[in-house]
């Protein structure tokens, strides 16, 4: 298993940055690799998302990047929801679908097509990965959000003053833009979906979770409730767990073979 650090020059960012890579490609002397299924087609890529006030790190199990023949590229997103936010150098959204994601590509010859390019998140990672794969659904054939931040309808109502246990009213609106316009805009998970139908685009595969112990428990319910008004195939679960690598890393093991099984 190789393990990767590299440092390049984002433009969406401004400055120079760095991710991690996880890529399955090395042989034992002695140690035959068992030939599969998996390991007869090209590689798949994942892109993994951390959550709020977390940096890059991988909690995917090598033996499933092994088994299933995809390498995991983790970025680092701050704590900007992995959108384009307000300010100069804060275009997230820009950098994962579009810098970082041909940057891969062009290097690695990696995540070529959206069937062998999927990303996952978790919390604010988690809304990070629908909303980019809905942004850019031509780039991402399937997203998977572990107990996802999907505070949209919380942000919108926001007004100067407003604050909360993770911010205040300043830092939402330099990661979603002006507040009160939030829910009609392209930061909006529900505009997107409803954009790529009317567009007649594809639609990635959407795959969420959440704990019945979370505090964001009936927002991932409200997502999921507004998917099946929209008539959109996902997959929704809940079991009993908390805001916790626990459960992710539970879902983690059960959502991996369905995204590259």
């Amino acid at each position: 298993m190789s393990n990767l650090t590299i440092r390049f020059y984002s433009n969406s960012l401004q400055r120079y940055t760095t991710f991690q890579m996880i890529i399955p490609n090395d042989i034992r002397n002695g140690v035959p690799r068992e030939e599969t299924e998996y390991s007869r087609r090209k590689m798949k890529t994942l892109f993994l998302l951390h959550g709020y006030t977390g940096d890059a790190g991988n909690w995917v199990p090598e033996y499933l990047c092994e088994k299933y023949n995809f390498a995991v590229v983790i970025p680092s997103g701050e704590n900007a929801f992995w959108l384009d936010g307000i300010s100069t150098g804060h275009k997230f959204c820009s950098f994962l679908g579009e810098e970082l994601l041909g940057y891969v590509r062009n290097t690695f010859g990696l995540a070529e097509s959206r069937e062998d390019t999927c990303i996952m998140g978790l919390s604010m990672g988690g809304f990070g990965a629908l909303h980019t794969a809905l942004y850019y659904p031509e780039n991402f054939g399937k997203a998977a959000g572990l107990s996802s931040a999907l505070i949209v309808h919380k942000v919108a109502e926001m007004t100067e003053g407003s604050v909360d246990p993770h911010g205040n009213y300043e830092y939402y609106r330099e990661c979603f833009g002006e507040p009160s316009k939030l829910l009609e805009s392209d930061n909006n998970p529900e505009t997107l979906v409803k954009k790529i139908k009317r567009e007649g685009r594809p639609m990635p595969e959407i795959l969420l979770c959440c704990g019945t112990e979370d505090f964001l428990l009936e927002n991932n319910r409200q997502m999921h409730e507004f998917l099946e008004r929209e008539n959109v195939e996902h997959i929704y679960e809940e079991s009993a767990g908390n805001h916790d690598m626990e459960f992710w890393s539970r879902y983690t093991e059960k959502f991996i073979p369905l995204m590259f099984g």
